[in-house]
C-alpha cells in the first residue's frame, strides 16, 4: 500500500517566488526518484506564504531515502534558508474506512 506525505513549508514574502522557482527546478528529480508516484505543490488559499507539497510514495522508506539524498546534496539546507519555520513532514496512511 502506498503512503501519502505532506511537506508543510512556511516562507517569507520576499522568498516565496524563489522557493517556488527552486521547487520547479528540483521536482523533476523528485518525481523520477525510486518510489515516487507523484508530487503536487499547493498554496494555502488563506495564507499564500504557506506552501504544502502533497506527495505519494510506494513506501515510507522510499521517501526517507529520498530525503537523505536531498540532505547529502545540501538541497534541504538551501531550501531551509528560504523558510521562516522548520518544514513539517507528515506520513499518512489511508484508514480504509
Amino acid at each position: 500500500m502506498s503512503i501519502d506525505v505532506t511537506l508543510d513549508l512556511q516562507v517569507s514574502p520576499e522568498n516565496r517566488e524563489t522557493l517556488l522557482n527552486t521547487l520547479e527546478a528540483i521536482l523533476p528529480d523528485t518525481r523520477a526518484y525510486k518510489g515516487c508516484q507523484g508530487v503536487i505543490v499547493t498554496s494555502n488559499d488563506d495564507d499564500p506564504l504557506n506552501i504544502v507539497l502533497l506527495e505519494k510514495w510506494n513506501v515510507r522508506a522510499d521517501h526517507e531515502s529520498y530525503m537523505a539524498w536531498r540532505a547529502e546534496r545540501g538541497d534541504l539546507e538551501k531550501l531551509g534558508a528560504l523558510l521562516t519555520a522548520p518544514p513539517a513532514v507528515k506520513y499518512l496512511t489511508a484508514a480504509n474506512i
